[in-house]
């Protein structure tokens, strides 16, 4: 049986997906904005993202809500249950037609990341994961790959779009684990990336300039499937770093030995501070 809470989630996301699957039968009718430089906006993410706010505050109108498009908390900000939303990961590729792209919603409790629901609607897939209870996809238990060597792994990542003075350090990176792993894969929507590398698909991920809705729900889908979550240099308190790496224990660790002289967040080691949100009280380790 789902956690109530895993549930409310769900049905909040299904019904931004329809949402978004009727807006992707005219894409050329979409309304289209940009926020900033290749940051755009549309208003079926806006519309995604009202329609997931009313259900999470119709049941729980005392929780607070951390959500992308709006660039605000609904609910109520001193509450120490927080959800965070995409209504659409993947704006890009949606108004493209290209289908990848997803729905994200984590709920943390305390600062700690404990449910989490990413809808992939071009698939009818979902994802979900509740703190100590295992990541399913479509109700059937999902774990991380078995590959224990990079040279064989398959990495998904993400280039730096909206601040372009990072592509020639991205670049170099980019080199480094082109020579190191089987394949990379840059499919444009970290969320459902994240969820792909939970179900095995991909056996790492990598990614600077992220915002925590992109992270929070796929990184607790990667833990309960049995991976590893951090920042380039291993360490969990990452969601509000911008920089995640992901990927089965094995992978992981030559990950970090790869990239961790690309961190951008080399300083001693993190205090305790309010409001900071993790996947793992006891660190990223846990599964």
């Amino acid at each position: 049986m789902q956690h109530p809470m895993l549930n409310i989630a769900v049905k909040a996301a299904r019904r931004a997906g329809s949402i978004i699957s009727r807006g992707s039968l005219d894409i050329e009718k979409v309304q289209v904005s940009k926020k900033q430089h290749n940051d755009f906006v549309t208003e079926v993410d806006k519309a995604a993202e009202q329609a997931i706010i009313s259900v999470l505050l119709e049941a729980y109108p005392d929780h607070a809500i951390l959500a992308e498009e709006s660039g605000e908390e609904h609910g109520n900000s001193g509450s120490e249950f927080q959800w965070i939303i995409d209504p659409l990961d993947g704006t890009t590729n949606f108004i493209h037609g290209l289908p990848y792209y997803c729905t994200s919603i984590a709920l943390a409790h305390k600062g700690v990341v404990s449910q989490a629901v990413i809808y992939d609607p071009t698939r009818n897939e979902l994802f979900t994961a509740s703190r100590g209870r295992g990541a399913f996809l479509d109700g059937k238990r999902i774990r991380v790959s078995r590959r224990d060597r990079l040279a064989d792994g398959l990495i998904g990542t993400g280039f730096p779009f909206r601040d372009l003075q990072g592509v020639e350090n991205y670049l170099k990176m980019f080199g480094t684990m082109t020579e190191h792993c089987a394949g990379i894969r840059r499919p444009g929507a970290a969320a459902l990336d994240l969820a792909n590398v939970a179900a095995g698909r991909m056996d790492g991920f990598f990614e600077q300039g992220l915002n925590p809705w992109d992270m929070a729900a796929g990184s607790l889908l990667i833990t309960e499937a049995g991976g590893l979550v951090g920042n380039y240099t291993g360490e969990s308190d990452f969601l509000f770093e911008g920089e995640i790496l992901a990927g089965n224990p094995k992978i992981y660790a030559q990950m970090v030995k790869l990239l961790e002289g690309y961190s951008l967040t080399k300083r001693p080691a993190p205090s305790a501070k309010s409001g900071t949100l993790s996947v793992s009280a006891e660190g990223s380790s846990q599964a």
